[in-house]
């Protein structure tokens, strides 16, 4: 940690369910850990599911907003990104992850799509293990309260936290 922060960043492409969006709020607010929605919302961000997901913590939820990939890579660059899908050939498990990196989701039915994960340098996509194989994926919110979780636990392991 620095200075109370865990310093990683999680961005959420083309979110679709505004439950799943608010739930990620509140547990970036309990993280310090800033938030940022990227492209095409499947919601407003003032609808009440958001809200109330987020329940009262949205004052301490660090969130930022842009039009497209593209403007968001710029703005908070340089980091690392981590790609996270079920197409991963890596586990979240594998890589040290670093103060700065970006965790970075997909829609909740699209997910990141093979057309952007193509773009993206096979080693930084990974993925949650699942031992049973009739189940595709996981709820967003799920997903990123995991990945994200793990990554404290290392920065906390690797700080003397």
């Amino acid at each position: 940690m620095v200075m109370g922060y865990y310093c990683m960043h999680i961005a959420l492409v083309n979110p679709e369910i505004p439950q799943n969006t608010g739930s990620i709020a509140r547990t970036c607010a309990a993280t310090h850990t800033p938030l940022h929605l990227i492209g095409e919302l499947g919601f407003e961000l003032s609808e009440k599911r958001v809200r109330r997901a987020g329940l009262d913590y949205w004052p301490w939820v660090n969130l930022h907003q842009y039009e497209n990939w593209h403007s968001f890579s710029e703005e908070i660059s340089p980091t690392r990104f981590w790609y996270i899908s079920k197409f991963g050939a890596r586990t979240l498990y594998e890589p040290e992850f670093q103060i700065g990196d970006t965790f970075v989701f997909g829609s909740e039915t699209k997910g990141l799509g093979e057309e952007f994960l193509s773009t993206k340098p096979q080693e930084s996509i990974l993925n949650i293990p699942m031992s049973n194989k009739h189940v595709r994926s996981l709820n967003l919110s799920n997903a990123v309260s995991i990945v994200l979780y793990e990554g404290i636990r290392q920065m906390s392991l690797n700080q003397g936290g």
